[in-house]
């Protein structure tokens, strides 16, 4: 850098810091210029994405959710979504609970957990008389339970029931085409899907959307099966075990009694159903064979319990489509 000035570059640089009359694209300057400041408007939490507002809602105190999940349907639906209770369970606020009905008292099973401080094992709490009506005890009692998010779905022959465990209110929803009793059940994508249940409601398989609160038959089952039991694995639903009502399927030869249908066991077998692509899949016997007794899936596997006379078995069935189960197309 030089020590002195030089005149000539100082007034090349005073010249370059006023506009050129004879340039056309010049602008004069103005004598108060105007600065605009932007300022930020306030955030509230309507104007949240949903991941954000569903971190707020998932720290919200269990007794606040009633309330909460009224404010408006977009929050009612972020409440009732997968998201929210995965973050529920990541914050410790909620935990794997079973509930069981016998109508009309309901009882629930708190399993621990890893950070469960509670070290004496879990407990059975029997809840209060649920307020269902006198007139709707008969068609519950061979009921089955779906669970959808904080709702527990009561589907009885004739009636179904929606039990909110946040605010403990019992709401009547739309009954099955079909009128039927222990059938097979279980909820894929937050539809709950039923088959089976005795020679009345036919081979039809029926889909209920609790968003609309309407049913609809989606297929027929090769298989008509009574007593049967329903898991769902990686979108396909299990119908398992059960009875065979009325006459054989499939080119077996029709048989019949003075009575009426002659049952047939099909109790160690399972009919697969693709939910998506509305197609039956091949059938698959239980593993380990024996009277299907009871079935749930758990993180990809379906676990069977099964009778073989005075011993039982218990099994497990490896449903993940991708790592080679789940039976290919039949």
């Amino acid at each position: 850098m030089p020590e002195s000035c030089n005149s000539r570059h100082f007034s090349w640089l005073m010249k370059s810091c006023f506009p050129n009359p004879q340039d056309p694209t010049s602008k004069p300057l103005s004598p108060n210029p105007i600065i605009t400041i932007s300022i930020p408007t306030a955030t509230t939490l309507y104007s949240l994405s949903d991941d954000l507002l569903l971190e707020c809602l998932s720290r919200v105190p269990s007794s606040s959710l009633p309330s909460v999940s009224l404010v408006c349907r977009r929050w009612s639906l972020l409440l009732h979504s997968p998201s929210f209770l995965y973050l529920r369970r990541l914050h410790h606020l909620i935990h794997p609970t079973i509930f069981t009905l016998s109508a009309p008292f309901a009882a629930s099973l708190r399993l621990p957990d890893g950070n469960d401080a509670n070290t004496d094992g879990p407990l059975w709490k029997v809840a209060s008389c649920l307020p269902f009506p006198v007139s709707s005890l008969d068609s519950l009692s061979h009921a089955r339970l779906s669970a959808i998010g904080s709702r527990i779905y009561i589907i009885g022959r004739n009636e179904m029931f929606c039990y909110d465990v946040w605010s403990g209110i019992i709401t009547s929803r739309s009954s099955m085409i079909h009128p039927r009793k222990k059938f097979a059940t279980a909820v894929l994508s937050g539809k709950i899907y039923v088959a089976g249940g005795g020679s009345r409601a036919g081979a039809a398989l029926e889909e209920y959307d609790p968003e609309t609160d309407t049913w609809r038959v989606v297929a027929h089952a090769r298989r008509r099966r009574f007593g049967c039991i329903g898991a769902a694995v990686d979108g396909v639903f299990y119908v398992i075990g059960g009875l065979k009502i009325g006459a054989a399927l499939e080119n077996e030869v029709t048989r019949a009694a003075a009575a009426g249908a002659e049952a047939y066991v099909y109790a160690s077998t399972m009919d697969l159903f693709d939910v998506e692509s509305r197609a039956w899949l091949r059938s698959r016997a239980v593993p380990g064979g024996g009277c299907a007794v009871a079935a749930c899936a758990v993180a990809g596997y379906v676990y069977i319990l099964t009778s073989h006379a005075l011993e039982l078995s218990f099994c497990r069935f490896d449903a993940r489509r991708r790592g080679g189960g789940g039976g290919g197309s039949g």
